[in-house]
């Protein structure tokens, strides 16, 4: 066969496929009408269902999905439909076939995306968290925006969208801060040591109940979690409605403002971390000798002995060393400190 007759034969094929084409582009277009309006369809029985749910607060992620679901199903049987228009002997078996379903490596390439859906409906229907609930993930906090049937977004405090696949979500542990509707807030207050405890304890609690924002029920109060090195810490805990970030910081703020105030105003000493050094004789004569070494009041005195400069202990050390002889041994001293 020569290159004209190849060339006839191509065309030949062409010509066939552009008037199948031909013939079947009614078929198309009535496959593509109704393809459309079984879409626009399944997006209406969405917002039905959702728009039923919507009442009911406890079933509204319910009402998600079983508007989501009912979407895809009514997408589904409208692209069978229209696929059976164009193609008069089209099956369902063939366009499962055609995606693959049955394969093992598509199965394991959607392992993931299945994953995520499963999660998403249990989260959507168990409700460990909603729409609109503060929670934190990990290193993450924020608002709930949207839980989707693959992933579930949160916006930030700082104004960040983070998108978290559900079977995280499922699988890990997850805060709910406003799961109820009071939220315990505490403070550590440290005091000094020569403080009043009960004074201070009364006055933290009087300064906590000063703040509009605070419940009465359940009461404050306040306890001693901790005698720390220069302090004696005082923990504050109260009670706030709601349980949102925006409250919880702002009832925060007054109360340690009014704490401070309240303490200082009253003689209470807000002590911060001291520290003493005390220097002492380290030679062979009075080490261990605790008379001797001036680490703070030496037993049996009763007065507090005059600090050592460490240029003289140093210049005392290289005398006594001078005068020792060849077998380390002192031979004279001059009256010990």
């Amino acid at each position: 066969m020569n290159l004209r007759e190849s060339a006839l034969a191509a065309w030949a094929k062409i010509q066939g496929m552009i008037d199948g084409l031909i013939v079947m582009l009614p078929n198309i277009m009535l496959a593509a009408i109704v393809f459309g309006l079984f879409f626009f369809a399944a997006g209406q029985i969405k917002l039905l269902v959702k728009r039923l749910t919507r009442r009911h607060r406890q079933a509204r992620n319910l009402g998600l999905v079983l508007g989501r679901l009912s979407q895809g199903v009514v997408i589904l049987v409208g692209l069978f439909i229209a696929l059976s228009i164009v193609i008069p002997s089209f099956q369902a078996g063939d366009l499962i076939q055609l995606l693959g379903i049955s394969s093992v490596a598509i199965g394991f390439a959607f392992r993931d995306i299945l994953q995520n859906f499963l999660a998403g409906i249990l989260i959507l229907l168990t409700e460990p968290f909603q729409i609109g609930d503060q929670i934190v993930f990990k290193d993450f906090e924020g608002t709930v925006e949207n839980i989707q049937t693959r992933a579930s977004t949160i916006r930030t405090y700082d104004g960040r969208r983070i998108v978290i696949p559900n079977s995280e979500l499922f699988t890990n542990s997850v805060t709910v801060n406003t799961a109820f509707d009071n939220r315990r807030l505490e403070y550590d207050v440290g005091i000094g040591y020569g403080d009043n405890i009960d004074r201070a304890k009364q006055l933290i609690l009087e300064a906590v109940r000063s703040v509009d924002d605070v419940l009465e029920d359940p009461p404050p109060d306040a306890l001693v979690v901790e005698l720390a090195e220069s302090t004696v810490n005082i923990r504050a805990r109260w009670w706030v409605a709601p349980p949102r970030r925006a409250e919880t910081l702002d009832a925060k703020d007054k109360v340690l403002t009014a704490i401070k105030n309240k303490l200082t105003a009253n003689g209470i000493d807000l002590a911060f971390p001291t520290y003493q050094i005390l220097f002492h004789d380290q030679t062979e004569e009075t080490d261990g000798d605790r008379s001797l070494q001036r680490e703070g009041w030496p037993a049996g005195k009763s007065e507090v002995p005059k600090p050592r400069s460490i240029g003289g202990s140093l210049r005392k050390l290289a005398e006594m060393r001078s005068q020792t002889d060849g077998n380390g041994k002192v031979q004279n001293t001059t009256d010990g400190e």
